[in-house]
């Protein structure tokens, strides 16, 4: 018989068939053995998943054999054998949930949304799940009561049960969630009052970090406790929209600055609105229509981001038009329908900039309709029908308005037939358009997407909650939309292709409804776990969608075209039989390939690389300090001929920057884009594998704020990594007047956001998280916007999951920045990148080098600060550059986050995360949009270039190192 060979790894083993039979079936056993302890699965978590799956009609397909962990079932995450996440959204599931699920210990998240047929009741032993972080069962059928176990999660961050059926009261001890970050019970069938604390019993009001109450869709009924609201909270959303709320608004809700949007419409509640409510200068949405409220209306001057105001259908005095509406430079709409209004529109109310819609009927304004200049185009909608108005004559340039004058003397009287008579609406109509391509015939129920390629989409619903705008047919805000959702698939590094929204509609309760439709790419249907991905992005907030759109949630339809899974009942049989077989032959291969690695471990393995013809064939692999071919994700291989062509031969002129890894170059690509090429020396030169691990890494992160891996040449013993081309250079440059950038206070501000984001991204979204150990002034480069990218993953460290919490590592870093308590330690935490981070914004805040002098900007500015005081006692340490002639809106915040930020202790810093919340909120407090772009051109940096010739030095992100601890300077 002839030999042949089975691959393991990219090797190559030889077996030989002629061996003695009696050795092989010995092999087998022994195989077998192997197989049985090397399972991966705990045998409890085992038995409990079992359990599950026994309640449940249709499980997934691969949930089949002995190692979940192993076999990869679908939906099932371990870490050291136990199972710490099921994410099984949109799979369905029906039947109910097994209380046995509650004895996995180890379970982090729990995400069974979108899977309708999932029904009964919620096990009252939940709370035994005391490491769970993540309940998301959003868009099921269970009902019953919530368990009052659940207050037993100590460690629970996000909580969504909304769009079920469950019934009874809130369970009081929710209060004693207090990670809580997002709680979520809407569309349901809850009843009772809100539950706040008393000697002896738990609250809602106790819930100090929670950022989000949705409540609304119930049947909520009491008053609303004015111990629900304190200063303490930090709050975005309160939505108890559509209850039988009654009494008065309490006064306290006035005393939580960061809210952002109210909902407290469709209830019945009565009394005056608190005359503190323009206290909350934040919020952007506030609807408090449909109850009895009386009293004069509420003056709400000051709130200069309200952008979306409803206080129509109440029982408020009857008083003129509220003259502070014209203040309201952020107004999109105002509906104030049922009010009592009365008297003439001022006519300056119209030339708001973002006005869009206007619905004043049922009211008793009088006079003219003056429209007067008709602002830049976003007026869309004047609904004042019946009132008493007596004239209006339409102006040139108004044809866009809609004007609704039905039921108005103007139209009862004269007897006028004009088009502002009838009930005209605009069309509200949306679809995303093909991308520059002909929409394609598809059959067998396959839709064409944006990108004109016939597949099956992942489709549902997304519901926004209090959108800001109310111009249902403004097409950038759906393109914004697109391409924040596409951004996002992209960043989790999901298959996809191109998405498609349609059909915004607003429903009974005022929410927006949009038509989402996902398509996978290369394929045209998509596999369990990328739904599974995709619903749980969806359900667990990960994805952002433009602040404008507000908050959200999606509902997703059943999806039945599964990759690798036949539909239909009369495929279910051989689809079992094809299952069956391959698992079969997977076992016996693999029988196969224990016995060949048992019987002939020390035989020279053959080259996969050469044999296979790789695009990384080069890779050197035979030598002891190499590595396989490197797992790239949007990176690609260079040769050094290519490289030596973009440079001009690698020309002097290109030479654009050195430090103590290499020289920089510049590049241009044939396509004419710029790109940095960052050269190794041969003394500074990595080992194969160091250099393999760095690209694999550098290729996996994708964000706007950090600098992108474009590809990378192994070649003729060259290392180098191609890097898109910053423009503007180093934060650093700019700081010191190098680069000729004057950075005010303001775009000082949107820089540090900048980084921040991309810290968060490394953080919290790269997979695995990646601690980057060296943030500084020169490793933040600014674009041809002044955007700023993080830049130099040389020492980065990835997280894997069993080193969650901190990694013991040799110090590296720069002199300045470094962690005091990673280099006491060598104990490296996320939290070591903040302390560099508050480094930054000192160096932000007054221009200086971390150690100028033997001075040390953390020391300095503790010493200076004085909270008393002007500035808080600063000024001489303030850069002059930062625009001190002006008003710092928000500095001090920004100085109190910085010095929280260097911290001695790791635990008393900040995440980056809660860093990024507070420079947005400082950014609105300056009166912008923390969303907002730099300018392109401004006279700031109207000398830009003057400086340095290139953006790159000596001193840039291109260098790094580490250094011995005797040059640390103590604090």
């Amino acid at each position: 018989m002839q030999n042949f060979k089975l691959k393991k790894n990219g090797e190559f083993l030889r077996f030989y068939p002629e061996m003695n039979p009696k050795n092989l079936v010995f092999l087998l056993v022994a195989s077998l053995q192997i197989w049985s302890i090397a399972a991966l699965t705990n045998n409890a978590d085992l038995t409990v998943l079992k359990a599950v799956m026994d309640m449940w009609e249709n499980p997934p397909p691969s949930w089949e054999g002995t190692d979940p962990c192993g076999d990869q079932w679908d939906g099932i995450k371990c870490i050291n054998s136990r199972v710490t996440s099921i994410t099984l959204s949109s799979m369905g599931l029906k039947g109910q949930l097994s209380g046995d699920i509650t004895n996995l210990p180890e379970l982090l998240i729990l995400d069974l949304s979108y899977n309708k047929d999932l029904r009964g009741p919620l096990p009252a032993s939940i709370g035994n799940l005391k490491k769970l972080r993540n309940l998301i069962l959003l868009g099921c059928s269970f009902s019953g009561p919530i368990p009052s176990s659940i207050g037993s999660l100590q460690q629970l961050l996000f909580l969504s049960l909304n769009s079920n059926g469950f019934s009874g009261p809130i369970p009081p001890s929710i209060g004693n969630l207090s990670e809580l970050y997002w709680l979520d019970l809407a569309d349901n069938k809850l009843d009772g009052s809100i539950p706040v604390s008393t000697g002896t019993t738990p609250g809602l009001d106790m819930l100090v970090k929670t950022k989000h109450f949705h409540l609304g869709k119930n049947q909520l009924s009491g008053e609303i406790p004015p111990k629900l609201f304190s200063s303490d909270m930090t709050l975005l959303h309160v939505l108890f929209d559509d209850n039988k709320l009654t009494g008065s608004i309490p006064s306290t809700l006035g005393l939580v600055q960061t809210l952002e949007v109210i909902r407290f419409d469709r209830n019945s509640l009565t009394g005056p609105v608190p005359s503190n409510l323009n206290n909350l200068t934040s919020v952007s949405e506030l609807f408090l229509s449909n109850n009895g409220l009386t009293g004069p209306l509420p003056n709400l001057t000051g709130m200069s981001f309200l952008s979306y105001l409803d206080m129509s259908n109440n029982s408020f005095d009857a008083s003129d038009f509220p003259p502070w509406t014209s203040t309201l430079q952020s107004l999109t709409t105002l509906i104030l329908e049922g009010t009592q209004l009365q008297g003439q529109i001022p006519s300056s109310f119209f030339s708001l900039a973002n006005l869009q819609n206007v619905v004043l009927s049922n009211n008793r304004l009088n006079g003219t309709l003056d429209i007067g200049t008709v602002n830049s185009g976003q007026l869309q909608l004047i609904d004042l029908q019946s009132n008493f108005i007596s004239d209006y004559t339409p102006q040139p340039g108004q044809n866009q308005v809609y004007v609704i004058l039905v039921n108005n003397p103007v139209c009862q009287e004269t007897g006028v037939k004009a088009s502002f008579c009838t009930d005209l609406r605009p069309n509200s109509s949306y679809v995303t358009l093909p991308n520059n391509c002909v929409p394609v015939p598809c059959g067998s129920n396959k839709i064409s997407s944006p990108n004109c390629n016939c597949a099956y989409p992942y489709t549902g619903v997304l519901v926004f909650r209090a959108p800001s705008f109310s111009d249902l047919g403004n097409i950038n805000v759906y393109v914004s939309l697109q391409k924040d959702l596409m951004d996002s698939f992209k960043s989790n590094q999901l298959p996809v292709d191109s998405v498609s929204l349609s059909n915004p509609r607003k429903d009974s309760s005022e929410y927006l409804d949009l038509n989402l439709q996902v398509f996978p790419s290369e394929k045209d249907n998509f596999n369990r776990t990328v739904i599974s991905e995709i619903g749980f992005l969806l359900s667990n907030q990960t994805f952002k969608p433009p602040d404008f759109f507000g908050p959200y949630y999606f509902i997703a339809d059943a999806y039945q075209y599964f990759a690798g899974e036949a539909t239909g009942s009369n495929n279910s049989s051989n689809t079992g039989i094809i299952i069956g077989a391959v698992v079969g032959g997977s076992a016996l291969v693999l029988l196969l390939l224990l016995a060949g690695l048992y019987a002939y471990r020390q035989k020279k393995r053959a080259e996969r690389a050469t044999e296979l013809n790789n695009p990384f064939a080069n890779w050197d692999s035979t030598k002891s300090n190499g590595a396989g071919v490197p797992q790239l994700k949007g990176a690609r291989l260079f040769s050094f001929e290519e490289l030596r062509k973009y440079t001009n031969n690698f020309s002097e002129a290109n030479d654009i920057g050195s430090g103590g890894y290499g020289k920089v170059y510049r590049g241009t690509l044939p396509n004419g884009e710029l790109i940095a090429i960052k050269r190794a020396q041969q003394e500074s030169m990595q080992g194969g594998l160091e250099f393999k691990t760095e690209i694999e890494l550098l290729s996996r992160v994708h964000h706007k704020n950090l600098v992108s891996l474009l590809g990378f040449c192994f070649d003729r013993g060259e290392q180098m990594l191609v890097y898109e081309f910053v423009p503007n250079g180093s934060l650093s440059d700019s700081l010191s007047g190098k680069s000729g950038i004057r950075l005010d206070w303001v775009r000082r501000l949107k820089i540090a956001l900048g980084a921040a984001r991309g810290l968060v991204y490394l953080h919290e979204l790269a997979n695995p998280p990646i601690i980057h150990r060296d943030i500084k002034t020169n490793n933040i480069l600014l674009d041809e916007r002044l955007n700023a990218k993080v830049a130099d993953f040389g020492l980065s460290k990835p997280m894997s999951d069993t080193e969650k919490g901190h990694i013991t590592t040799q110090v590296k870093g720069t002199l300045g920045y470094l962690d005091p308590e990673y280099y006491m330690t060598q104990q490296l935490t996320e939290k070591s990148d903040v302390y560099s981070f508050g480094v930054v914004m000192l160096e932000l805040l007054t221009g200086r080098k971390p150690i100028e002098r033997g001075k040390y900007i953390v020391r300095e500015v503790r010493m200076a600060m004085d909270r008393t005081k002007d500035l808080y006692n600063l000024h001489e340490l303030l850069d002059p550059g930062i625009g001190l002639e002006t008003t710092l809106k928000g500095l001090d915040k920004f100085v109190d986050l910085a010095m929280e930020c260097v911290k001695e202790s790791g635990a008393d810093r900040p995440m980056m995360g809660d860093v990024v919340k507070e420079i947005e909120t400082i950014l609105q407090l300056a009166g912008l949009n923390p969303n907002a772009e730099s300018a392109s051109t401004s006279a700031s940096y109207e000398e830009a270039g003057k400086g340095s010739t290139h953006p790159y030095n000596k001193e840039s992100f291109y260098y790094s190192g580490a250094f011995p601890p005797s040059k640390l300077e103590p604090k």
